[in-house]
């Protein structure tokens, strides 16, 4: 049953960076252990854009943030040491744990032109894993299992579903791109009690209802939803097992909002490091 069709809402990141926000959504704000969802592009970079564009250094707690791209290049720098591109059919995967700062820029864009498409999601962590140590995984497309059905081309970015598995994730989820022929069905997995599906392009249809592009359906509990593509389409496939209630405050997220005001004053006094190879400036806090 489709509890909500959530259409998304353009949010200015900071120098005109302009994003499709989907999660948090006032009546869900989370599927599973996925707490913010924004779908970024796709969108036409000239060379020699200008700096304002970039995301600068910038603080998270409490999460594993997930990046995806469909089309281009973001360079990733954090407070741990990492520094990597990401390309198309990748994935970033920064846990945040007690702290971690980082960066993306776009800096192939400055050089050359560029066409930016992808998702970043972020993933609350559980219960006992909130305050884990920082970490960094990089995967290539050879990493994740790509799975083939009729009409249906999927890689699965994250976690377990449909047959197969990628890396290991703190808690129960699965994250897939899926890329379906018109006509092609597609069930999503059955053993997860929250599931979503985010249309990027084209139009699907599940229980009669159609779910235009740009659009996020969440599925209660049940039987599994099934997918018709009404036309050519791509469509992020999310859910998993709910971590518990969790605050979120700009790129803070908590069980505890006492701990999410010690992240703010931490940050504001400077005593979250900034990436080594990106330092010279920063996101101010917002108030």
């Amino acid at each position: 049953m489709i509890e909500h069709i959530i259409t998304e809402r353009q949010r200015d990141l900071g120098g005109g960076f302009v994003v499709g926000r989907v999660l948090p959504f006032a009546p869900r704000r989370m599927v599973g252990p996925f707490i913010f969802f924004d779908h970024m592009g796709p969108m036409n970079f000239e060379p020699g854009i200008p700096r304002a564009l970039d995301v600068r250094p910038h603080p998270h707690i409490g999460l594993a943030t997930v990046t995806y791209l469909f089309n281009g290049e973001i360079m990733h720098r954090d407070s741990i040491g990492s520094e990597l591109a990401i390309r198309p059919g990748e994935v970033n995967w920064m846990t945040a744990g007690r702290g971690i700062t980082h960066s993306e820029r776009f800096e192939k864009a400055r050089r050359e032109g560029d066409r930016l498409h992808g998702i970043q999601a972020w993933c609350a962590l559980p219960d006992g894993k909130e305050e884990i140590e920082p970490a960094f995984a990089h995967y290539g497309t050879g990493d994740l299992p790509m799975i083939e059905d009729k009409g249906i081309s999927m890689r699965l970015v994250a976690g377990k579903g449909f047959g197969a598995e990628a890396f290991a994730t703190h808690s129960p989820l699965f994250y897939a791109h899926a890329m379906l022929a018109a006509g092609a069905r597609l069930e999503l997995p059955a053993d997860y009690s929250e599931r979503a599906a985010y249309v990027v392009s084209g139009r699907v249809e599940s229980e009669g209802r159609t779910i235009e592009a740009e659009s996020m359906a969440v599925f209660g509990a049940g039987p599994a939803p099934v997918l018709k593509a009404l036309e050519p389409s791509v469509v992020m496939l999310l859910g998993g097992e709910p971590v518990g209630e969790r605050f979120i405050d700009w790129n803070f997220v908590s069980s505890s909002q006492e701990r999410i005001q010690q992240a703010r004053a931490d940050y504001k006094a400077g005593r979250m490091k900034l990436p080594d190879a990106d330092d010279k400036e920063f996101t101010p806090l917002p108030e």
